[in-house]
């Protein structure tokens, strides 16, 4: 098992976080406060806190303007579909919409760029054979 990672994440709202993590992405609540909520991000702890954004920049990759910061998770194929139809179905504005990146290349794999209702960018990728994840 890997270990699970810890991230902290300013957002403006928290109904609007508990709306997006809790409904739109299916992440199970954890513990929270008036100013945070903690969220089981598929095994990972991310933390919700009341806090003003950073600005934002954003990086040339594969043709596309990719967000930074941003963070996510490395699903399977078909989660990765399953969450892509949850999300149009919603009538999620992608950043980046679903595609096959850097296809016909050791690193092809699946992507999608969103933003939760605070301005977060997410990433969702998916590899046909996960141990290609580092591959160069």
């Amino acid at each position: 098992m890997r270990p699970a990672f810890h991230l902290a994440i300013p957002v403006d709202d928290l109904a609007a976080a508990r709306a997006f993590y809790g409904g739109l992405l299916g992440c199970p609540q954890g513990r929270e406060s008036d100013s945070w909520i903690d969220w089981d991000l598929r095994g990972h702890q991310l933390v919700t806190h009341l806090a003003p954004r950073a600005d934002e920049a954003s990086n040339p990759v594969d043709g596309h303007g990719v967000p930074v910061p941003h963070f996510g998770l490395v699903l399977d194929v078909p989660a990765f579909h399953e969450l892509a139809a949850r999300l149009r179905a919603a009538g999620t504005a992608f950043v980046i919409e679903p595609y096959v990146r850097f296809e016909g290349q050791p690193g092809e794999q699946w992507t999608m760029f969103l933003r939760d209702p605070a301005g977060n960018a997410l990433e969702f990728k998916a590899f046909a054979d996960e141990s290609r994840l580092f591959a160069r």
